[in-house]
């Protein structure tokens, strides 16, 4: 039941049922036979506005409790079906034969939820919180999916409890939602509601494109509480702690809870938190003189993310040696300085985080307290974090944000952060944004303000980006993350992306042009500049070609160790470089990036070449390697990287998964293993058994094991 606009925009109305679906992915019930579907879905890729090749029709029925979303995919040629994920929220769910559906429930055409399976069956799900900031595929809910085969194609069913959703007050209900889908075999993708193809793989999430979904009455307001309590027993060993210790038995426990002040304002709190479910972090190799960034991972933290990132910068874009610079803007809030403290885990005591919305605002208050811990040399510490954004005009918000932390990282005082952020969206592609920062601190009194002003034009065949940004040299958020300090910089970018028709295997063409330029703001001396040409090709098949051009120079003011042994002097090095990467398209059984690094690098020459993808043994079993083997040769001396990494992952079911990540890190030494089980026994309620194990392997280490662990922990998700 839907009718579609001279704009392609469809309105539908959702069905109540009177009992239950039985969630098998079959859509068998009658309720499929007497209700019309939805359908008529529009190419997003490779042509854009015309009619998906494959048809795909689409459900939306309620009852008092949950929301029910089906979806009939049919194909031409169902034998090519490509699906090769079952592990929960991996990204290459989203990249076989997918169907996904998202849900603006507050109508505001910005926010919204994201849930994703594959024709395995594969549970994919997502928390969007603005247009800009990205959506957190590691936020999770409880919500199930089934999918089957049928002769023409293949089914989906997806059940969502009113329970796992927020929206306003009241009980008839005006929602967005948009669905895609992906026909891998064919690289095409289309969607119900039609998407711009200058917004690329983001625009399932794009709202202010999505259809209007009308017709749903939601449950009348009742007790809104979620318990979560975990138990955990852990065996551990520490060789290089401060106080040595072997086969350490220890238990523990704790809670979170969750409570829907309204139907739109929740209050979550915990209490002695633990983390040890919690992967270890990819190893990297650092070649430049500034900080590295690694991504947040807790569960705690992620959920709610988007709500708190500042001036739309959340995870680093980018990297050294070519597709792209670093992304260079402050974090103002980063909540992986919560709990960590100088690289050593620091216990959680308790907390609490009201999120949500207030009329036209956005709302999140965050508030930590951290125990003391002699090993890692930290105070008892309170963090709290005040984030408010108001929607203005159709795609724009104005906010603010301010931050403090009651002990400071060098143990005395404490630390202030404050900033206000804009952000304006215009017509399809242009958006327009900027922000004005500064911070407090015990002994820093010269200038400690930091803002950015921001164009950008992002057209499918055109795109034009201009950054001007300045970090004054004691901006200082001691709850956020610099990568570079005291600093001025202008970024620009000129794109000429074609489509040519008669270019056999290509779909797109990009021609890039880049300018990074750095300086000191102290005395404005150059510290950085990169310039950087691009030629790429999208090919019908999935897969990439990208070559770089890269013209560099790096002024060092004091001696910079690149390497063990070798050291470079102070002074400017210009350096110019080729970048070549071939991607092989997720529809492979091999797939990934292959990377060739050439030219000069600092006062002599680098190569450096790299493998990072996936091998698919079977659809339950994949592997993950990360090669990287950078070889320099410098007149300071010579030296050689390597980054070895793997991880295997069986996979049984959506829910129940192990893997295994084993690390060489030869600038560091190290070697690492980590093996975790997570079975999801029930929705949002998981049992995981972690083994965990670091070792020095310099020659005649002192001692070769650094620590080992094993833990078992058991949570339990109550809900009333």
């Amino acid at each position: 039941m839907s009718v579609r606009d001279e704009q392609g925009r469809i309105t539908m109305r959702a069905v109540r049922i009177d009992k239950p679906l039985t969630l098998d992915g079959r859509l068998d019930e009658d309720i499929y036979r007497r209700t019309d579907p939805t359908n008529g879905f529009i190419q997003q890729e490779p042509h854009e506005g015309e009619k998906a090749t494959e048809d795909t029709d689409f459900w939306v029925f309620y009852d008092d409790k949950n929301l029910y979303l089906a979806g009939r995919m049919w194909d031409s040629h169902p034998e090519r079906l490509q699906a090769n994920e079952l592990r929960r929220d991996n990204r290459s769910i989203g990249q076989n034969d997918s169907f996904s559906v998202s849900l603006d429930t507050f109508y505001d055409r910005r926010s919204g939820y994201y849930f994703q399976t594959n024709s395995l069956g594969g549970i994919r799900d997502a928390l969007v919180a603005d247009e800009r900031s990205g959506n957190n595929f590691d936020w999770n809910t409880v919500w199930d999916t089934r999918s089957a085969h049928f002769d023409q194609g293949w089914t989906s069913e997806m059940v969502i409890p009113f329970k796992s959703l927020r929206y306003r007050q009241g009980g008839d209900q005006v929602w967005s939602v948009n669905v895609r889908r992906i026909v891998r075999w064919k690289n095409e993708t289309s969607y119900l509601s039609p998407v711009p193809a200058s917004y690329g793989g983001p625009g399932a999430t794009r709202f202010n494109v999505a259809a209007t979904l009308v017709g749903i009455e939601v449950p009348s307001a009742s007790r809104n509480l979620e318990l979560k309590p975990y138990a955990i027993s852990e065996l551990l060993t520490n060789k290089v702690a401060a106080a040595p210790y072997t086969n350490d038995l220890k238990g523990d426990f704790g809670v979170d809870a969750k409570y829907g002040i309204t139907r739109s304002l929740t209050l979550d709190f915990t209490y002695n938190t633990d983390f040890a479910q919690v992967e270890e972090d990819e190893q990297q190799v650092n070649l430049t003189r500034f900080s590295q960034f690694f991504p947040e991972r807790r569960d705690f933290f992620l959920e709610g993310q988007g709500l708190f990132q500042f001036a739309s910068v959340g995870a680093r874009g980018g990297g050294e040696g070519g597709g792209g610079a670093p992304n260079e803007t402050p974090l103002l809030f980063f909540s992986r300085r919560i709990g960590l403290q100088n690289g050593v885990p620091t216990p959680i005591t308790a907390g609490g985080r009201l999120t949500g919305r207030l009329g036209g605002f956005s709302v999140g208050l965050l508030d930590i307290q951290t125990a003391e811990d002699m090993l890692a040399n930290a105070q008892s510490t309170n963090f709290s974090v005040v984030r408010v954004k108001h929607d203005i005009l159709q795609r724009s918000s104005i906010g603010i944000i301010a931050t403090n932390r009651s002990v400071g990282t060098s143990g005395t005082g404490s630390n202030q952060a404050t900033g206000v952020d804009a952000n304006f969206g215009f017509y399809e592609n242009l958006n327009i944004g900027g922000y004005f920062a500064g911070t407090q601190s015990d002994g820093r009194d010269g200038d400690s303000q930091s803002y950015r002003a921001q164009f950008e034009y992002n057209a499918d065949r055109y795109g034009v980006n201009y950054e001007r940004l300045k970090v004054g040299e004691d901006f200082n958020p001691e709850i956020g993350f610099l990568r570079r300090e005291n600093f001025r910089r202008h970024y620009g970018q000129l794109r000429f992306s074609p489509r040519p028709r008669r270019l056999l295997g290509v779909r797109k063409l990009y021609y890039e042009a880049n300018l990074d330029y750095i300086v000191n703001n102290t005395d404005g001396q150059i510290q950085s500049r990169l310039a950087q040409g691009t030629m790429k090709a999208d090919l019908q098949s999935g897969d990439q070609v990208e070559l770089n051009y890269n013209r560099n120079y790096e002024a060092l003011t004091t001696p910079f160790e690149i390497a063990k042994g070798v050291t470079l002097a102070p002074g400017g090095y210009g350096f110019n470089d080729v970048d070549a990467l071939y991607r092989l398209g997720p529809q492979r059984r091999v797939a990934g990036d292959l990377r060739v690094i050439r030219g000069n690098f600092y006062s002599g020459t680098r190569t450096e070449v790299s493998y990072s993808g996936r091998v698919e043994l079977t659809p339950r079993l994949s592997l993950e390697p990360r090669v990287s083997v950078s070889s320099a040769k410098l007149l300071e001396g010579d030296f050689v990287t390597k980054l070895l990494t793997n991880r295997a992952t069986f996979t049984l079911t959506p829910r129940v998964f192990a893997s295994g990540l084993v690390q060489y890190n030869s600038s560091t030494n190290a070697f690492s293993t980590n093996v975790r089980l997570r079975w999801e026994y029930r929705p949002g309620s998981d049992l995981f058994a972690v083994f965990s194990e670091g070792r020095d392997t310099t020659p005649n280490a002192r001692e070769p094991l650094q620590n080992r662990g094993f833990v078992v922990k058991y949570t339990r998700l109550f809900r009333f």
